[in-house]
Parts: C-alpha cells; structure tokens; sequence
C-alpha cells in the first residue's frame, strides 16, 4: 500500500506540472475574458441588494436630479437612458425635465424593478418613458438613440462593464455624453475611485470631460464622451485595470 502511495504521489506531480501554464516557472494564466472577449473587471463587484440606492427625501434635499440635469445640461427634447434604472429615481424626474418631445429609455437588467417602474409612469401619464430590459453585458438600446446616459449610484454593481460600455456607445449620438453618479470609495463598499472609473471607461475609449464633487454628501458626477464611430477598440484589446491599492 505504501508503494502504491508513492506512486500515486507521483503521478499527481507529473500531471501538475504538465498543466503548468505555457510560459513554465509558474507564469500566471491569462486574465478571465467573457465569450465576448471582453476582460473581467480586476477588483470586487458590488452586489445589487435593492431597486432604490437611498430614500428620496435625502436626494431630494441636496437635489441630486438638478444637479445631474444641469451637469449634463440636459434640455427639452432630449433622449435619456437611465442605465440600472430601478425604482426609477431619476426615470420619474427626467421625464418632466426633456418634456413631450423627449424621452427616457428606462433601463434594468431587472425586469421585476422595470416593471414596476413602468406600471408608476403609466399611473403619472409619463407618454415619454420608455421601458428596456437588457443584459449585464448590453444595455439593449437603440442605435444612434441617445443624447444622454447616466449611470447614478449603480457602476460598481455592473459585472461586465467594458462589455457594457462597449455595447452603450453606439446607442449614443454625435455629441451624446455618458454620466456617471458614484461615491469615492471602494466598489466592494458600494463606490468607485474616480481614478478606476477613468481607466475603466478609457480602455473602453471614452474620454473624460468634466467632474464635479456634488452638494449634500451624494458623490460626484463624471462625465465621458463616448469613442467617435470605428474607434471602439476590439474587445480582445481590451485591458483591464489595476485594481486600487
């Protein structure tokens, strides 16, 4: 039996070695790429645990829809996506603030919180808001549709976020621009460091143009312009970044 031990012993360390990643002297395997070829995010991803990131009437105080409106100067007329939509926070509000003309594309990978969304703007007569369910991957919008997206309170949830990024920029038009609302800190704490939050979004090939610390304690507002058509890299060139220290 103790022969057989060893023996077995043995086999087990010639089969590891032989399934030692190509490159020998224990190289570190490739990073984990989806079907898509897209790279997984190298740090923490915060689980979704509700349809509403904070209670309205501490958003409501420090205005955090106007600051976001008028950050983003967004207008009569214009076309929203409100990415990771929810409860609809920001749905409910926008939709008054681009008027009959424009309309807000109500976005959820959650078809139970869309659902409830859309059963609410029925209920206010909101003609303007329009209800997308998409994918962890895509936000399933459409081509050329977008003068604005946001992304408020939810970016350190997104588990594929170059592939989502990546799949946004062509729902956006010419001068169209992406804005992020998030916390500084940790995306296992339910934030994102502006620093990670640039890297991620210009590996995609966005472009940062503004940020801005916002009133009453909810966070910042960074804004991107989306790669120009042809200039999105290919997934497999992808990189992703470091996460922070």
């Amino acid at each position: 039996m103790q022969i057989h031990a060893v023996s077995l012993a043995a086999a087990l360390l010639a089969l590891a070695a032989c399934s030692e990643p190509p490159g020998g002297n224990g190289a570190a395997a490739a990073p984990a790429r989806s079907p898509g070829g897209f790279p997984a995010p190298d740090r923490p991803v915060a689980p979704a645990v509700t349809d509403t990131w904070s209670s309205g009437p501490d958003r409501d105080a420090a205005d955090e829809s106007g600051q976001l409106i008028r950050g983003l100067q967004i207008t009569p007329g214009m076309a929203v996506a409100d990415i990771g939509a929810g409860s609809g926070y920001h749905t409910l509000r926008l939709s008054p603030a681009v008027g009959r003309e424009g309309a807000v594309y109500a976005e959820d990978i959650n078809e139970a919180y869309v659902a409830g969304l859309k059963r609410e703007a029925e209920r206010r007569g909101l003609a303007n808001v329009k209800i997308v369910v998409g994918t962890p991957e895509d936000p399933k919008l459409p081509p050329g549709a977008v003068d604005r997206a946001i992304l408020v309170h939810m970016y350190h949830e997104i588990a594929n976020p170059y592939a989502l990024l990546w799949n946004l920029a062509p729902a956006l038009k010419p001068g169209g621009r992406v804005g992020v609302i998030d916390i500084d800190r940790p995306t296992q704490a339910h934030g994102v460091p502006p620093g990670l939050l640039e890297c991620e979004f210009g590996a995609v090939g966005y472009r940062m143009v503004d940020f801005q610390r916002l009133r009453g304690g909810v966070g910042y507002l960074a804004v991107f312009e989306p790669p120009a058509p042809g200039q999105r890299p290919r997934p497999a060139d992808i990189q992703a970044c470091d996460a922070p220290d």
